[in-house]
């Protein structure tokens, strides 16, 4: 059933957001042109680096820009045109609610010129992964950072050289999710032994016979936590009472040591993956578990 979109309150994630001429929370067409990139910057700005001692990338899932940008088409083009895994199960999904409030996503963009842009990713200025703990769990790195860590990681190890070639040959002319084996060799000049040591670098991940997934050296262990995380933060919600929660409680309570990349970086995920629903009360936004 539809939905009309709600704004979270911004005194929720800590922020206050910026008003202008106006209640533009009864603009039932704020955030349709909110920016993937302002949203993308703000959640890696959740990431927690020390946890990690600054050894992996900042990543953010596409699910939470999700609770960030309202309009998943829009974010879809924002990110990577033509989206072979998301831009067919569009229409299956639920009515999204947004957390745009989080941000001040000034609509400093036309829908028409969302439309002509170039993507993020066709642009260069993003890298998008497949974490493989879900078929739509895609995690996005700005390239930058994806390259500063992953030469970091790899510094001084006998894979050096195969991977600062990947660096600098594929990363800046592919932006394809996975590679394979023919346009490693042919395209780029890649020998056998040399995909072998981005894989052992954690650089590339076997897809199937042939072909590669992009990946992220060291990054086993963000999934963990984050699968880990995602459930107990569900849990929260789930037993409550009515299984629902005011978000300015939730985000008040101690995390649960499952929780280890913080409530907001979790809550973001179970918003934008519609594991919960936003429900505008007089008291704030409150998040319920979808009927069964």
């Amino acid at each position: 059933m539809s939905r009309k979109r709600h704004r979270l309150v911004p005194e929720a994630f800590g922020q206050k957001r910026r008003r202008e001429g106006g209640d533009v929370e009864a603009d039932p067409l704020r955030g349709e042109s909110g920016s993937a990139r302002a949203a993308v910057a703000e959640l890696v700005r959740l990431f927690p680096r020390v946890l990690f001692e600054d050894a992996l990338p900042p990543i953010a899932l596409r699910s939470q820009v999700y609770s960030l940008v309202p309009d998943r088409t829009v974010a879809d083009r924002q990110l990577r045109k033509n989206s072979p895994i998301l831009e067919n199960k569009i229409s299956l999904h639920r009515s999204v609610q947004s957390t745009a409030d989080h941000l001040t996503l000034t609509p400093f963009f036309s829908l028409s010129s969302l439309w002509r842009q170039k993507a993020l990713q066709e642009q260069g200025e993003i890298r998008i992964i497949q974490l493989g703990f879900d078929l739509d769990a895609q995690g996005i790195i700005f390239t930058e950072d994806y390259r500063t860590r992953v030469l970091k990681a790899c510094d001084g190890r006998p894979y050096a050289g195969a991977v600062q070639k990947f660096l600098a040959s594929v990363l800046p002319a592919c932006s394809d999710l996975s590679f394979q084996q023919d346009q490693m060799t042919q395209t780029f000049g890649f020998r056998d032994p040399e995909i072998t040591q981005l894989v052992n670098a954690g650089v590339l991940t076997v897809r199937d016979a042939g072909s590669w997934w992009l990946a992220v050296p060291g990054a086993g262990r963000f999934i963990k936590y984050f699968v880990k995380g995602r459930q107990a933060v569900l849990g929260m919600v789930r037993k409550a009472k009515y299984r629902e929660l005011l978000l300015s409680e939730l985000l008040g309570r101690r995390a649960p040591a499952a929780a280890r990349l913080g409530l907001a970086y979790h809550v973001h995920d179970l918003i934008g993956s519609q594991l919960v629903d936003c429900v505008s009360t007089t008291s704030g936004t409150l998040l319920r578990l979808p009927e069964t």
